[in-house]
């Protein structure tokens, strides 16, 4: 694809003399933007996989926000179950990305691939807001927004069978062994992900922490509803369709090893 993709200068800053809002306390941050916690108290609190970043919010990111959430945006409360053709405005087949950081390579995927639709999941509100904003930008109508826990949407949004493919790219590695259990490739995740994805769907994973890429192979090749794509049983090169990152290519220049797994959905 080409280079040409808009990419703002995600840590530009505000005019000097830009009027600051001071918000009353209770007041939601973006009244018309992503809410802090869609899914509230509805569901059982349990050991999550992420941890919420509160970074600071750039003046372009929270005009996206504003403007674009209430038509791309979705958050995720896990009160109904989507029609995911009625999200996108067509019946094109749907992958779903967890984690998407700044939502460079989300919507240069999305960008490169028109014929399949990208509903991306991440709790990063900068990110969301960047993502949102490469989204307009660049005129892609494949992307949307979701604010929250993936796995409520996973088990409680989404249809059996909904999903062409799963991305989880770069995902946490909660590296101290104590927290491995917050991991979100584990067993339990992968009988949930195997209900919502078709046969044939791609799980594509990428870490560039090696002993997590490690449990990841060896949590995949266990599962009976996924077969590795690679006939040794290993990791795969990295295919042409995911794009190098700014932030992958600067952990390669400190000689980080970047490990992708390509498994498919029995």
């Amino acid at each position: 694809m080409s280079d040409a993709l808009n990419t703002p200068d995600v840590l530009s800053e505000p005019a000097p003399d830009a009027p600051r809002h001071t918000r009353a306390k209770g007041e939601p941050r973006f009244p018309d933007g992503p809410r802090a916690d869609p899914a509230g108290s509805h569901f059982e609190r349990r050991i999550r996989s992420f941890q919420p970043r509160r970074s600071r919010v750039t003046t372009g990111q929270a005009d996206a926000l504003q403007r674009l959430w209430p038509a791309w945006g979705l958050d995720i409360d896990g009160q109904r179950v989507l029609d995911l053709a009625e999200l996108f405005g067509n019946d094109r087949p749907v992958v779903l990305e967890i984690g998407f950081g700044m939502g460079e390579a989300t919507a240069r995927m999305a960008a490169a691939d028109p014929g399949t639709n990208v509903l991306a999941v991440d709790v990063h509100t900068p990110g969301q807001g960047n993502l949102l904003n490469l989204a307009e930008q660049n005129t892609l109508d494949n992307v949307r927004v979701g604010n929250g826990d993936a796995i409520i949407l996973l088990r409680e949004m989404l249809r059996p069978d909904a999903l062409a493919g799963l991305r989880v790219y770069f995902p946490d590695p909660w590296p101290k062994k104590r927290h491995h259990k917050r991991r979100l490739i584990q067993p339990e995740f992968l009988d949930l992900a195997a209900t919502r994805l078709r046969p044939g769907a791609l799980v594509h994973c990428a870490t560039d922490w090696e002993p997590y890429a490690e449990q990841m192979l060896d949590v995949l090749g266990a599962h009976p509803g996924f077969e590795n794509t690679q006939a040794d049983g290993g990791f795969a090169p990295r295919p042409e369709f995911r794009p190098l990152t700014r932030f992958e290519g600067q952990g390669l220049d400190k000689g980080h090893v970047v490990n992708d797994l390509l498994f498919r959905r029995r």
